[in-house]
């Protein structure tokens, strides 16, 4: 057997609290972290052995990872022993796949009190998109109160599209083959193509961001052997078919928006992700309608001012607001604030 990997399968009742046990106490480093908003599983090696823990699980058993076409014939997922050993087998690197989405209308208000939950490197995430359209993308809002260094390691996320868009206060990242770390500043986004390396250094003035992942559970890995920055300065470097951006408010151009009454900022992470998503920036200019659109995915957030969404019922929307709009759904931005500006994600 070639390329196989085993690990023993522990359950946890405290998930974030035995994170700090096993790389403080006991020493080991950890590799891998699942998802990373409300982290379920965490994969951890050292001491000669490499452990999963996973929250809510009953009993320890062994996980093989391979490529073994032996071992994975049929479709061939658990197997035991003779001596009762159960044995759970999958792919050794499993494929990114992203559901189809599920149509919905969504509204999701931060006057709803959604609970604030610590994901991964200690920062706190808020749910954007309940159910997240059949599995298909993750709309989070978070957060990291004050300032100082964020306790986060180099790492990649196994994904089809992510994004991160600066709300309030600033974070400085560091990106594989981009130069020096940077400061991702209020009304700046930044794309992170599949599996670039990359690394949350400090934050200040109370960070909040929106992230976007497609699909909504991807797998966060840690590389503890790449150091950043990279020697190199490769700014057109693609990661399956997307190039890096960092798009930046200031000096941009605005155009009209393909909804009425608006005018868009364009983040050329079209461009960038060959057509993959698109990202704009929304402000009122001139008067509304009502639009349809045939978007597979079309999420707004609201950054600032107020409005009426009419899509059927009413509904007032205000700053920290996101809304999800189904594709062929008639729908009009009314009663519209002189300061409304919305970030608009679109999936095609």
């Amino acid at each position: 057997m070639q390329n196989i990997r085993a690990e023993v399968m522990l359950g946890t009742s405290d998930l974030s609290a035995d994170i700090g046990f096993f790389t403080e106490t006991l020493g080991l480093r950890m590799d891998e972290i699942f998802p990373a908003d409300d982290p379920a599983e965490a994969v951890f090696s050292g001491l000669g052995t490499r452990l999963r823990l996973v929250r809510g699980a009953a009993a320890g058993h062994l996980r093989v990872r391979a490529d073994d076409p032996v071992l994975i014939a049929g479709g061939v997922t658990q197997i035991f022993s003779p001596g009762g050993t159960r044995v759970d087998i999958a792919p050794l690197a499993p494929p990114v796949i992203t559901p189809k989405p599920q149509a919905e209308f969504i509204v999701r208000r931060l006057s709803d009190a959604a609970p604030w939950v610590v994901g991964r490197a200690g920062m706190e995430y808020r749910d954007l998109i309940p159910g997240r359209l059949g599995g298909s993308i993750i709309a989070s809002h978070i957060r990291i109160p004050g300032a100082g260094p964020v306790p986060d390691m180099v790492h990649y996320h196994s994904v089809g599209f992510q994004l991160i868009f600066c709300y309030r206060g600033w974070v400085e990242l560091v990106y594989e083959d981009q130069g020096p770390p940077f400061r991702l500043t209020p009304g700046a986004c930044v794309i992170q193509p599949p599996e670039i390396r990359h690394r949350v250094l400090h934050s200040g003035d109370d960070l909040e961001v929106i992230e976007i992942g497609v699909p909504a559970e991807h797998l966060t890995t840690i590389d503890h052997e790449t150091e950043l920055p990279t020697a190199q300065l490769s700014p057109d470097r693609r990661w399956e078919g997307q190039r890096f951006v960092h798009a930046r408010p200031e000096g941009a151009a605005w155009a009209p928006a393909d909804i009425p009454g608006f005018e868009a900022r364009d983040t050329g992470i079209a461009e960038n992700t060959k057509g993959v998503a698109d990202v704009r920036v929304l402000r009122r200019s001139g008067a509304g309608g009502t639009f349809t659109h045939s978007q597979n995915i079309h999420f707004t957030f609201v950054l600032s001012g107020q409005m009426r969404l009419e899509a059927g019922m009413a509904q007032d929307v205000s700053a920290g607001d996101a809304f999800v709009i189904p594709p062929g759904l008639p729908v009009a931005y009314a009663d519209r604030s002189a300061d409304l500006e919305l970030l608009q994600v679109t999936l095609p």
